[in-house]
């Protein structure tokens, strides 16, 4: 199953499909983050996460 660009992840939760991530908001930033790896906080808070860009 392949995950669509544009599924979001909150911080804590397991990544769905490797790829560059960003935040939803402002400020925002992007990460390389991996399947299965938690998802991060961003500047100490929990975010969201959409996936921009498979790896």
């Amino acid at each position: 199953m392949t995950v669509s660009i544009g599924t979001t992840a909150r911080t804590g939760e397991r990544c769905p499909a490797s790829g560059v991530w960003e935040v939803v908001g402002t400020p925002t930033t992007t990460a390389p983050i991996s399947k299965g790896e938690t998802m991060p906080p961003y500047s100490g808070k929990a975010v969201t996460w959409r996936l921009r860009q498979h790896a």
